[in-house]
């Protein structure tokens, strides 16, 4: 058993690299790092009073301890209030304060060895601000011919002026696939500062876990780095160590049963600032494309590929039965979270990447790609299955990935039905994807672009685009990595007496706070929080006129009980829509305090009232 124990510590050593002894590797632990800095930095989410911090650490050497302390700022004196293992061999200090009081900002430092100290602030929850701010950014790679090597101070400096809220990376933060801890710890040391004193979310995809693309299919392992037959490459132990660096301070997983291998999960919600996010791992269950390659070995005779760029091709017919996206699992959660309304306003979803293809050219625009398999564009039943349930809570969808700045509301039956999606840019952007249909969308905005309107995506999925942040054409110029590439991060504005959402979209190295900053081309965006399930030609129940402002309201399926919509009202009145014809159940209030209202038709003129007293 020690002998075993022994290979497996080997391999992950190796895996990690935690020495910088290859010559070819262009990351490197900094140089003579001290017993001072041994701290690399921290990380924090405050959660229904519970606070979680993970602290990461340079190597530990010699016989230091393996021991670190959570410490508070109370009366001017620091109290330890966690002690934590360090845990080898990713040097993660993982602490957790229950009941902890968010209504005050307090000072915190992870402390080691009495020598090493990491200072920063626990904010108060922002429950009481009208506008909430979120940062959100993706795919940071580190490769001077990204772009990557180039230095993260504008990003940086725009962030700690404007102070947000909330920081969300929605994944990628590591692009070497061999060496993730030093590359880990490069990330870590460039965004130290936004992390010291503001809450983050971050989300892996699939380079952070040494992939190329990644199809989960529940934790199965694979022999193929690609990615193409479903399932992890890396060793399970390497994807823990991943997930716990990256995750470990979130709030506690939703359902926290290890998948296959006894790789966990870390899908969850978080409350903040009287914000709702669910956080979604959007790619650890989903198919991979074995079953494709087997029903059409006419279009894939040497196995499965990523993309189709045959254009006669009819993608439809690649939505085979028995096909996953979120899974079950998943999907359960975001059902349950739909009507948890309590502290919370507004909602939003967090993944890796959008339930739509709004990119058809990649790598050097020199062929037109028609359908891209590693897009949660399908399976597409997976893909309506999931707004489906995203819409009813009246949420949009916040991800990344394909590196391409872009917001289109998603369609299911009708184009528009559903919610809107912002895929921010990318930090640093190599691998570039474009936006330029030839034919030009439909029913377009007044002078808006012809890639804007509206489409059928590569999987025939309905789709509104709004704006496309393209790289500039017909060439990349040498050293404009952080304008033509079209680089750069999104920032989400949630007015919360207003009930509005606003989009923005920043190029990298532009003073954001100046004046006459301007942001790529078609952003800012602004849209209401029902939006996100509007419903043009349905039907309507009775108005509700409610004794008590800010209500939540939740209507059901009189029969099946299933949820249509939930949502916190702003204000008295509420007059619900519903797609179809039919009775449903009302309800008005939460927790013990709910009225019920049962067999409520649906009419596509309801003049009827409904009178709702709420103690």
């Amino acid at each position: 058993m020690q002998t075993i124990k022994s290979i497996i510590l080997i391999l992950l050593l190796t895996y990690f690299h935690l020495s910088n002894a290859q010559d070819e590797s262009i990351i490197r632990l900094p140089d003579n790092i001290q017993p001072k800095d041994r701290i690399a930095f921290a990380m924090y989410t405050v959660h229904e009073n519970t606070l979680k911090v993970t602290a990461q650490f340079h190597p530990l050497k010699n016989y230091t301890p393996i021991y670190a302390s959570l410490e508070i700022e109370e009366n001017g004196k620091w109290v330890e209030k966690a002690k934590t293992e360090i845990i080898y061999p990713g040097y993660t200090a993982p602490f957790r304060i229950e009941n902890w009081d968010d209504t005050k900002e307090k000072k915190y430092r992870v402390a080691y060895n009495n020598e090493a100290f990491y200072e920063g602030i626990i904010k108060k929850n922002p429950i009481d601000k009208d506008e909430f701010v979120l940062v959100a950014l993706t795919c940071n790679s580190m490769y001077p011919e990204h772009g990557g090597d180039l230095p993260k101070d504008d990003i940086v400096n725009n962030i700690l002026k404007l102070d947000p809220d909330l920081i969300f990376f929605s994944g990628d933060q590591v692009y070497e696939h061999n060496e993730h801890y030093l590359a880990w710890l490069k990330f870590g040391r460039e965004f130290s500062e936004v992390f010291r004193n503001t809450p983050v979310i971050i989300t892996p995809d699939d380079h952070d876990i040494g992939q190329g693309n990644f199809w989960g299919e529940g934790g199965k392992k694979t022999d193929e780095r690609r990615g193409i037959y479903g399932g992890y490459y890396m060793p399970a132990e390497y994807i823990k160590e991943v997930e716990r660096a990256q995750t470990s301070h979130l709030p506690d997983p939703y359902d926290p049963t290890p998948i296959e291998q006894g790789i966990g999960v870390y899908y969850t919600d978080l409350k903040w600032g009287g914000i709702s996010f669910a956080i979604l791992e959007d790619r650890k269950f989903k198919s991979g494309l074995t079953a494709l390659a087997e029903a059409y070995p006419d279009i894939f005779p040497n196995g499965p590929y990523e993309a189709i760029f045959d254009k006669n091709i009819d993608t439809r017919k690649f939505d085979l039965d028995g096909l996953t996206l979120l899974g079950e699992r998943q999907l359960k959660f975001l059902e349950d979270w739909t009507t948890d309304w309590e502290n919370a306003e507004m909602k939003t979803v967090l993944s890796q990447t959008a339930l739509a293809m709004v990119d058809n050219y990649t790598g050097k625009y020199d062929k037109e790609f028609y359908a891209d398999f590693d897009s949660n564009a399908w399976p597409q039943a997976g893909r309506n299955r999931a707004l489906k349930v995203i819409r009813k809570s009246f949420s949009p969808t916040i991800t990344g990935d394909t590196h391409l700045g872009a917001v289109a509301k998603m369609g299911i039956e009708k184009w528009g039905d559903a919610s809107y999606n912002f895929t921010t840019p990318a930090i640093a952007n190599f691998w570039l994807r474009w936006w330029h249909p030839k034919t030009p969308g439909k029913n377009r905005d007044k002078n808006a672009p012809n890639y804007t309107g509206d489409f059928l995506d590569g999987f025939k999925n309905k789709i509104t685009v709004k704006a496309v942040a393209n790289p500039t054409l017909p060439e990349i110029k040498e050293g404009g990595y952080l304008s033509t590439r079209a680089a750069g991060y999104g920032i989400v504005r949630y007015n919360k007496p207003q009930r509005t959402i606003t989009f923005e979209c920043w190029p990298r190295n532009v003073d954001i706070h100046k004046p006459d900053a301007k942001q790529y081309p078609g952003w800012p965006i602004t849209i209401s929080q029902e939006d996100n399930f509007s419903i043009k030609d349905g039907y309507q129940l009775p108005k509700l006129v409610i004794s008590k402002p800010d209500q939540v309201v939740t209507i059901k399926e009189q029969y099946t009980r299933e949820v249509i919509s939930s949502i916190r009202i702003k204000g008295k009145e509420y007059r619900p829509k519903v797609l179809h014809q039919g009775e449903y159940i009302i309800l008005v209030g939460e927790n013990n305090n709910i009225k019920k209202f049962e067999y409520v038709k649906a009419a596509k003129r309801n003049k009827k009232e409904i009178n709702v007293t709420i103690k």
